[in-house]
């Protein structure tokens, strides 16, 4: 098992809500993760994959957590997006605790139906939701860096010896992605598991969370693998339904649902403050796990990445991802946003800390890095003004380099840095 860094978050939670929800792509860990932590403190396991489980549960929502509760014991109740019914019945359970009683309910889910249109009751004040995204390369080296905390710090920390890394090395970590399963299977064996992963949970997930109509499997089929080769784009709703032959208001709700089941990741604009003029405010479109992203390109060699158009946007996503994983380990929480004017200026991350500085974040495939690099960076730092604090440019390179633009001080950052 490979060891995942926000455990002790989660234990943390547990003694200050009374629900915690845990979600994620599937085949993310967390049901891994749910059954040692139930072992470790002494919580129930129930997972709702079981159809007798599932049965009970949907006919009898109120009845069903009742009969958990009088075990006396606090409950994991796995694979919980099946049974959205019972999000009224935990509600009521959770309104009659004591005040001290915390830590309740640990439910975990591959389809974030506190978000779908299924599940429309919140659960204000009683519970914290917890995204557990693939793994982190952090994650799979072992490594105890964490890129949040150090965008974040106040001042630019010395890095340590920073591992060698060629570029078939950073190919090769987009093709493996971040699902634990996937990392010890052989050549032959990761397509079937992918497809499998496809087929057989990927659009079962999606029924249970979208009323779909009509034909939706053949949609999905085309609409998923155009998304992947839109990786670090402007989400355009209009354009992909013309080159699909698809409504535009049906594949906005699709990849809504996609967002939902961790297949891919809308990122906002920064439009805010003085930026909110220039901006162009369309979000732009991620992939949650580039192993599936390649695969769905038909990406299964480095070489055929990295010749091929879809690499430097791959390589964004990549990025962005990592931030969200090492941001649900991070000391300090922050926002991500993009940011593109009408002039073209362009950066790929804005990271915002909760008193609103700035960091800006380029990426960039290449080994050799310039002032031009720089450009965007210094067009966003010039319009947000005082509220900028750092800009760098992740780049494939071995050195951290510092550049000079507009009077203000810029960094070129190896991306090897996440392997530390």
């Amino acid at each position: 098992m490979y060891p995942r860094y926000i455990e002790n978050l989660l234990l943390e939670l547990l003694q200050e809500f009374r629900i915690l929800y845990l979600t994620g792509p599937r085949q993310a860990g967390k049901t891994t993760l749910a059954r040692k932590m139930a072992k470790d403190t002494g919580m129930h396991y129930v997972s709702l994959d079981e159809k007798a489980m599932l049965a009970s549960a949907k006919n009898d929502p109120n009845g069903f957590v009742k009969s958990l509760l009088n075990r006396q014991q606090p409950i994991v109740l796995d694979e919980f997006q099946y049974a959205p019914e019972l999000v009224s019945a935990i509600k009521l359970a959770s309104d009659n605790l004591a005040p001290h009683e915390k830590g309740k309910f640990f439910l975990t889910g591959s389809a974030d139906v506190f978000s779908s249109a299924k599940t429309q009751e919140a659960l204000p004040g009683h519970m914290a939701r917890i995204e557990l995204l693939t793994l982190s390369v952090t994650e799979l080296a072992a490594g105890s860096f964490n890129l949040i905390d150090f965008l974040l710090a106040d001042e630019i920390t010395p890095l340590g010896p920073l591992p060698d890394m060629s570029r078939e090395d950073f190919a090769q970590a987009l093709i493996n992605g971040g699902y634990p399963e996937l990392q010890t299977k052989s050549a032959r064996a990761r397509p079937i598991w992918l497809d499998s992963y496809l087929q057989g949970r990927l659009y079962k997930d999606f029924e249970s969370i979208y009323a779909a109509k009509g034909d939706y499997h053949t949609k999905l089929e085309s609409l998923i693998p155009y998304l992947a080769g839109l990786s670090g784009n402007l989400l355009k709703y209009a354009s992909i339904a013309n080159d699909l032959s698809q409504n535009d208001k049906v594949v906005k709700s699709y990849i809504e649902a996609l967002e939902w089941m961790f297949i891919v990741k809308r990122l906002p604009a920064y439009v805010k403050n003085r930026a909110k003029r220039q901006t162009i405010g369309m979000p732009k479109l991620q992939m949650v796990d580039t192993g599936l992203a390649c695969h769905l390109l038909g990406l299964v060699t480095t070489d055929e990445l990295l010749t091929s158009n879809f690499y430097g946007g791959l390589l964004e996503s990549f990025v962005v991802m990592e931030c969200f994983k090492h941001m649900a380990w991070s000391q300090q929480s922050m926002k991500l946003y993009h940011y593109r004017d009408k002039q073209k200026n362009e950066v790929d991350i804005i990271l915002e800390q909760s008193g609103g500085r700035l960091i800006a974040i380029e990426i960039k495939a290449s080994s050799a890095v310039s002032e031009r690099d720089f450009k965007g960076i210094a067009k966003f730092a010039e319009v947000v003004g005082p509220a900028f604090k750092f800009g760098f440019v992740f780049y494939t390179g071995s050195d951290v380099l510092p550049f000079q633009v507009g009077g203000r001080t810029f960094y070129a950052l190896p991306l090897s840095v996440l392997w530390t």
